[in-house]
């Protein structure tokens, strides 16, 4: 198996239920375990009962994204790739969903997680950074068959002319940009939503 994170270490599962820290980072959240009750005669014990999976949401990072805070906070503001990660966190407990939350500076690393997300995760929230423009990347969300949302932190659309042209739209079902990182917040309540009505 080959190394899937930096560091060097391997994963059997990308998607499982295992943290992945360093540059590649996973977070997964599940609810408490319920209970059942069996009953054995006249006895009524208690069986603890797993509870069903909770749709699965990707959330990729592109290059640079770790230099998030340090990086022209004037226009991306102070805050980190920790603190994205622990507001992804926090909004997919409160929508009943689990995160893969991501990072890498490498086109390739982040084009193997989309293809891994097809059969897996539910749907692709994915902030691209300096590969909006990458026509392999485009490829692989189309392949990927599942609803993505691309996020940017500032309004690129206010930004050099050079960075307001983005291939990963033509994937996406919406884009969120400008609205710091919030709009991760934003994607995941709007991604619950895709994925409700599409397994109804």
């Amino acid at each position: 198996m080959e190394p899937y994170a930096d560091h060097g270490e391997a994963r059997a599962d990308p998607f499982g239920d295992e943290a992945c820290r360093g540059d590649a980072r996973a977070t997964r959240r599940h609810p408490p375990a319920c209970h059942a009750l069996m009953r054995t005669g006249d006895r009524a014990t208690a069986r603890p009962m797993s509870p069903p999976p909770l749709p699965l949401i990707a959330v990729l990072n592109g290059p640079n994204m770790n230099m998030l805070g340090l990086r022209q906070p004037r226009l991306y503001g102070t805050a980190t790739l920790d603190d994205v990660e622990t507001l992804c966190a926090e909004t997919a407990e409160q929508l009943g969903l689990a995160i893969d939350f991501r990072q890498t500076n490498g086109e390739a690393e982040l084009i193997s997680w989309v293809q891994e997300c097809r059969g897996r995760a539910a749907g692709i929230i994915i902030n691209p950074a300096g590969y909006t423009t990458s026509i392999a990347l485009l490829d692989a969300l189309l392949a990927a068959d599942l609803p993505v949302i691309e996020v940017h932190v500032t309004n690129i659309h206010r930004r050099e002319e050079f960075r307001q042209h983005s291939y990963v739209s033509k994937a996406a079902v919406g884009v969120i940009c400008g609205l710091g990182i919030n709009g991760y917040a934003l994607a995941l309540t709007a991604m619950a939503d895709l994925v409700e009505a599409r397994d109804e």
